[in-house]
C-alpha cells in the first residue's frame, strides 16, 4: 500500500512571498521509494495523497526584528513611529541589536524628515504596534483575509475554507489545500503547519496516521531602502523612481545592467556569511524580481541567468510587467554539464517603449576557432584553443524607439538603438583573453556603427577592474602599449598592440557622477566614486573582493546621460559582511542609468 516515509522543508525559515516546497518520500505499493507526487486525479493502488497548510495563531501576535528577521522583536523604536517610518522597520530584538543598527537606523529618521513614505500605513494594519502601555504586547486584531471566505492559496482553485480549530490559547487556521503553499503577510510571525496523509479514493477517508512538520515564525520578506535616482543633467537633484521610472521627459529612457548571481554559483561554501534562507533560489528570485521591476526600466540586461530560471520565471514573470525577453546560453564545451543550469545574458524591453529590430549572437568559441585557424601553426592549436575557448557570449540587439525626441524639423525619422550585453571571462590569470574577448565584441559593433547611423550601449559584467587594459580599451579606444596587462600573451593575440583600438566614442554612464556640479545628493554619490578612474568604487562586494567589474557605455555622440541610480556605499553593506546578503539577493549591484538621444543633424 501506498505510505509516507518522510516529509520535510528543505528551507529552515518560511519568508512571505517565498514558495514552501516540501520534500514528501513516498514508499509505493511495489515497495519502491519515490518523490513523485500521487494526486486524487491519479490515484495509485486506490490512494492519493491528501495536504492541507494551517496558520498557527497565537492570542499573542508576535513582531519581528527589522535587522535579524529570524528572532522575535522586544522593543521598538519610537522615532519611527513619529515620523511614520513603515513600522516592521521599527522593531528590534535586544538593545544591542538598536545600538548597533543605529548609524544605518538613523538614515530612515533622516529621509522620513524631508518625504513621508507612502506605504507607511498599509505596513501598519500588517504588522501591528506595541500597546502604549508600554507592556510589549501587540494588538491581536487579525487582518481580514483571516477569516475570508474561500482560501487560494498553491495551485488548487478556489473553495470553503475549512472551520478553524482552537487550542490551549492557539487557533488553526487553515489556509493551502496544496503540496505547496506561499506565506502572505497574514503569516508574519506565525507558525505554519504542514500535513500530509494518504486517502483510500473509494471512501475518501484517511489511512494510517497523518505526517506532519511545523515551520519556524514566517518573517516579512527585508525591504532594502530604495535606491534613487540622482540627475546629472543639472535639473533636478534628486528624484525617486515615478510611476513610468522615469523624472524627465518621455524622449528619454532608461537602461539597467545587473549580474544577478546564478543560483549553480551561489553556495553556502562562497558565500557563508550569508543566511541559508537568504541565499536560497526560491527567495533570491523573488527579491530580485522585486528589485528588478521596481526600477521600472525600460531596457534590463541581466548577466547570470540560468536556462531554466529563464524560460520558467524571468521571461513569464516579467512579461507580465509589459517586457519583450530576448536570451544567449553560454555556449558548453568546457563545462559539459546539465545545460539547464547553463547561465546565459538575458535582455529585456518594455514593449510600450520598444520594438525589436535585430539580434545579434556572439560566441566567443567560435571567434577563437577562427583566430586559432587564421594564426595559430597546426600543432599549438589545441593549446591554444584550450586557453581561449571560455564559453562566454554576448547579446547584441538593435531596438527601435517608439517614442521620439527628434523635433518638428525631423519628423518621421526612425529612432533606432544598439544595445549590448555580456559577460566576459572571469578568470585573472587569463587577462589576454579578457582582453580579446572585449576587442572582438566592440570590433562587432564597429561593423554595425558602419552600417547604421545608430546609438550604442555597451553594458554587462566585464570581469575587469578600472585602470585595466580591457577597460582602457572600452573607455579610451586604446590600450597603452606598456599596459602591465599585455605582459601576459602567450599566444601572441594581442600582437601588434597598434590592433588595440576601436572607433566608438564609448564612455562610461557613472563616471558622470565625477563632473556633475555640487547639488543634494550628487556630493554624496562622489565620494562612492574613484577619483582617479571616475568610476563607482565598487559594483561587486565579496568578502574577499570589493571592487568595480560592472558598466553601463555609451556613445557620447548620440547619448547624453540625464540620471544615474545611486550607488550604495561600502558600510551600509557590511553589516551583513558583505553581499548577497538578506537585502540584496546578488553579490553584483544594479547599475541604472537615464538616457536622451541628442538630435542628429541633417545629412
Amino acid at each position: 500500500m501506498l505510505s509516507v516515509i518522510r516529509v520535510h522543508l528543505p528551507s529552515d525559515i518560511p519568508i512571505v512571498g517565498c514558495e514552501l516546497t516540501p520534500y514528501v518520500l513516498l514508499r509505493r505499493p511495489d515497495t519502491n521509494a519515490t518523490t513523485d507526487d500521487v494526486p486524487e486525479s491519479a490515484p495509485l493502488d486506490g490512494h492519493f495523497l491528501r495536504y492541507k497548510w494551517y496558520r498557527i495563531q497565537s492570542d499573542r501576535k508576535v513582531a519581528i526584528c527589522s535587522v535579524h528577521p529570524s528572532e522575535q522583536a522586544t522593543l521598538q523604536c519610537l522615532g519611527c513611529v513619529k515620523a511614520k517610518i513603515p513600522v516592521a522597520k521599527s522593531y528590534h530584538c535586544s538593545p544591542k541589536c538598536f545600538s548597533d543598527a543605529w548609524q544605518h537606523h538613523r538614515v530612515l529618521h533622516d529621509r522620513a524628515a524631508s518625504a513621508i513614505n507612502e506605504n507607511g500605513n498599509e505596513e501598519e494594519e500588517l504588522f501591528g504596534r506595541f500597546n502604549s502601555s508600554g507592556s510589549g504586547g501587540i494588538n491581536t486584531s487579525l487582518s481580514g483575509s483571516a477569516s475570508s471566505a474561500s482560501l487560494t492559496n498553491g495551485s488548487t482553485p478556489l473553495y470553503p475554507a475549512a472551520v478553524t480549530q482552537r487550542s490551549g490559547g492557539e487557533t488553526w487556521f487553515e489556509v493551502g489545500r496544496s503540496k505547496t503553499y506561499t506565506p502572505s503577510a497574514d503569516d508574519i510571525g506565525h507558525v505554519l503547519k504542514f500535513e500530509c496523509v494518504v486517502v483510500d479514493a473509494e471512501t475518501k477517508l484517511p489511512v494510517g496516521h497523518s505526517n506532519t512538520l511545523l515551520t519556524s515564525r514566517v518573517i516579512p520578506a527585508p525591504s532594502p531602502t530604495p535606491r534613487r535616482l540622482i540627475s546629472v543633467s543639472g535639473l533636478d537633484a534628486m528624484a525617486p523612481l515615478d510611476s513610468d521610472g522615469r523624472i524627465s521627459s518621455t524622449g528619454t529612457f532608461t537602461v539597467l545592467s545587473y549580474n544577478i548571481l546564478s543560483d549553480v554559483y551561489a553556495t553556502n561554501d562562497t558565500y557563508g556569511y550569508c543566511p541559508s534562507w537568504a541565499l536560497s533560489w526560491p527567495y533570491r528570485r523573488q527579491n530580485l524580481l522585486r528589485e528588478i521591476v521596481g526600477y521600472r526600466a525600460d531596457i534590463v540586461c541581466l548577466q547570470e541567468v540560468q536556462s531554466d530560471h529563464y524560460e520558467e520565471f524571468f521571461a513569464p514573470e516579467l512579461d507580465k510587467h509589459g517586457y519583450q525577453a530576448l536570451y544567449k546560453r553560454k555556449t558548453n564545451e568546457v563545462y559539459n554539464v546539465n545545460t539547464h543550469t547553463i547561465d546565459g545574458c538575458a535582455t529585456f524591453f518594455r514593449r510600450d517603449r520598444f520594438s525589436h529590430v535585430k539580434k545579434y549572437e556572439v560566441e566567443f568559441n567560435k571567434a577563437a576557432q577562427s583566430l586559432t585557424d587564421a594564426l595559430v601553426p597546426s600543432a599549438q592549436r589545441k593549446t591554444a584553443l584550450n586557453r581561449l575557448v571560455k564559453d562566454n557570449v554576448a547579446l547584441i540587439v538593435v531596438l527601435e524607439a517608439k517614442f521620439s525626441n527628434q523635433g518638428a524639423d525631423n519628423p518621421g525619422k526612425r529612432q533606432l538603438l544598439c544595445v549590448a550585453n555580456t559577460h566576459i571571462n572571469v578568470h585573472q590569470d587569463l587577462k589576454d583573453v579578457k582582453l580579446w574577448q572585449v576587442l572582438t565584441l566592440l570590433k562587432g559593433l564597429e561593423k554595425i556603427a558602419a552600417s547604421a547611423d545608430i546609438p550604442m550601449l555597451v553594458c554587462g559584467d566585464f570581469n575587469s577592474v578600472p585602470g585595466s587594459a580591457p577597460h582602457s580599451l572600452l573607455a579610451m579606444g586604446k590600450v597603452d602599449q606598456l599596459h602591465p596587462d599585455l605582459v601576459v600573451d602567450p599566444l601572441g593575440i594581442l600582437r601588434p598592440h597598434s590592433k588595440l583600438t576601436h572607433q566608438l566614442p564609448l564612455v562610461s554612464a557613472y563616471s558622470s557622477f565625477a563632473r556633475v556640479g555640487v547639488g543634494l545628493g550628487s556630493d554624496q554619490q562622489r565620494r562612492r566614486m574613484d577619483a582617479t578612474t571616475n568610476e563607482p568604487l565598487f559594483t561587486n562586494c565579496t568578502r574577499d573582493f570589493i571592487g568595480t567589474l560592472d558598466y553601463i557605455f555609451y556613445t557620447a555622440d548620440s547619448l547624453t546621460v540625464e540620471s544615474l541610480l545611486e550607488l550604495l556605499d561600502e558600510e551600509s553593506l557590511r553589516k551583513d559582511t558583505a553581499l548577497p546578503s538578506p537585502e540584496w539577493s546578488s553579490d553584483h549591484i544594479a547599475l541604472l542609468a537615464e538616457f536622451r538621444c541628442k538630435p542628429r543633424p541633417r545629412r
